[in-house]
C-alpha cells in the first residue's frame, strides 16, 4: 500500500513542530509559516475568537485545541486546502513511550474539545498504513478528532484509512452541533463515525481502494447516536465515490459503544449522488449482532447515481415527504445558523 501524496496544490517544504508563530498586531491573528508549530500558535491564543492563519506547508505534528479556546479560527492561507497540510502518523495501537497505546481518540493528528472552532481551506491527515506494522491489530488512525458544540469545517480534506473523522461530544448526555461544507473525506473502514449531530452539506466522501480479498471492503459511516438525540449523521447534497470494484462498500453499519449499550444510531442519507462502489442492494451491515442494522434509525431521501438504486426495498428504508421536512440542515443545527460560502 503506497503512502498517499498529501501536498499537491504550492510547493512547500516540510515542517516540523518548531518555533513559536509570530504574532500580528493586537495579538488577535497568527500566522504559522515553515519552520513554526501550528500546536504552539494554539497555545499563544489568548482569549476566545482568535485566528491563526497557516501558511502553504506541510506540518508533521500532532495539534489538539483545549476547550477554554473557544470560537477559535485554525485556516489555510491560500484558499486551497492543498496547500496547507497538517499530518501525523499514529493508530490506536502505537505504543507511547510509557508501553500503554494511544487508543482510537488519542490517534488523531489534529482534536478540538473547543466550542465555537472554524477551520477551513487545509488538510488534516493521518498517513499510518497497516502495511508499514502488520504487528499492530489496533490500526484505526484519526485525521481528526472534533468534540464541542458549533464545531465547522469548511473546504477541508480529512485524509486517512479506518476511521478517518472521529465526530463525538463533550460528554454522553450532550448533543453537540458539527457542521461541514464543502469537505473532502476518504478512507475505508467506518471513515465517519461518532455520537455528533453531524451535519455534511455539499461533501465528497470517497472510499479507497483497498487490497484486501474479502468484502465489503469496507463502510463510509458508522454512526453512534445517543438514543435521545434526534438526529445524527445527515449528509445532504453530497456525493460518494469510490476508487474500488463496484459494490465493494457498504454505505454505513450501526455503533453501539460498549461504554453506551443504549446507544440508537441515526444516519440520513438524502439529496446525495451515490456511485456504483456502493453495494445497492444491500447497503448496509451490522456490526453486531446484538444491534442489527435493521433497528436502527438509517434513512435515506431522494438520492441519485448506481449506488442509490433500490432494488430491494427493505433493504432501503425511505423518509416520506413529511418525515424528510425533519432531517434537514436547519433541523438538525436549530438556533445555530453558521455561514455558508459556495
Amino acid at each position: 500500500m503506497r503512502r498517499r501524496t498529501l501536498l499537491t496544490g504550492i510547493a512547500a517544504g516540510l515542517v516540523t513542530a518548531g518555533t513559536t508563530p509570530a504574532l500580528a498586531a493586537g495579538r488577535r491573528t497568527l500566522h504559522v509559516r515553515p519552520g513554526d508549530s501550528v500546536q504552539a500558535a494554539v497555545d499563544a491564543v489568548d482569549g476566545p475568537g482568535g485566528t491563526i492563519v497557516v501558511h502553504p506547508g506541510t506540518y508533521r505534528e500532532v495539534v489538539a485545541v483545549p476547550a477554554e479556546t473557544t470560537d477559535l479560527t485554525i485556516r489555510g492561507a491560500t484558499g486551497d486546502p492543498r496547500d496547507t497540510v497538517i499530518v501525523f502518523d499514529r493508530a490506536n495501537g502505537t505504543k507511547k513511550p510509557d508501553g500503554t497505546t494511544y487508543g482510537t481518540a488519542g490517534s488523531a493528528t489534529f482534536t478540538s474539545a473547543a466550542a465555537g472552532l472554524t477551520v477551513r481551506d487545509l488538510t488534516l491527515a493521518n498517513d499510518w498504513l497497516r502495511a508499514d506494522h502488520p504487528d499492530i491489530t489496533g490500526t484505526q488512525a484519526v485525521a481528526a478528532c472534533t468534540y464541542g458544540d458549533r464545531t465547522r469545517f469548511d473546504n477541508v480534506r480529512l485524509l486517512a484509512h479506518q476511521d478517518t473523522l472521529f465526530v463525538d461530544t463533550t460528554a454522553l448526555d450532550t448533543f453537540d452541533r458539527q457542521y461541514f461544507s464543502r469537505c473532502h473525506i476518504e478512507g475505508d473502514v467506518d471513515f465517519v463515525f461518532g455520537r455528533a449531530t453531524a451535519v455534511f452539506d455539499r461533501c465528497r466522501f470517497h472510499a479507497l481502494a483497498r487490497d484486501v480479498d474479502f468484502t465489503p471492503k469496507g463502510m463510509v459511516f458508522a454512526p453512534s447516536t445517543a438514543r435521545a438525540n434526534p438526529h445524527g449523521i445527515l449528509a445532504v447534497r453530497s456525493r460518494i465515490t469510490s476508487g474500488a470494484e463496484d459494490g465493494a462498500y457498504k454505505l454505513a453499519r450501526p455503533w453501539v459503544p460498549s461504554y453506551e449499550t443504549t446507544a440508537w444510531p441515526s444516519l440520513v442519507v438524502r439529496d446525495t449522488w451515490i456511485g456504483p462502489g456502493i453495494d445497492p442492494v444491500a447497503p448496509y451491515t451490522t456490526m453486531r449482532d446484538a444491534y442489527p442494522w435493521q433497528s436502527m434509525r438509517f434513512r435515506e431521501y431522494d438520492n441519485s447515481g448506481p449506488g442509490a438504486l433500490i432494488s430491494v426495498p427493505e433493504n432501503r428504508p425511505q423518509l416520506t415527504p413529511e418525515e424528510a421536512r425533519a432531517h434537514t440542515v436547519r433541523a438538525c443545527l436549530g438556533d445555530w445558523c453558521p455561514d455558508v460560502r459556495g
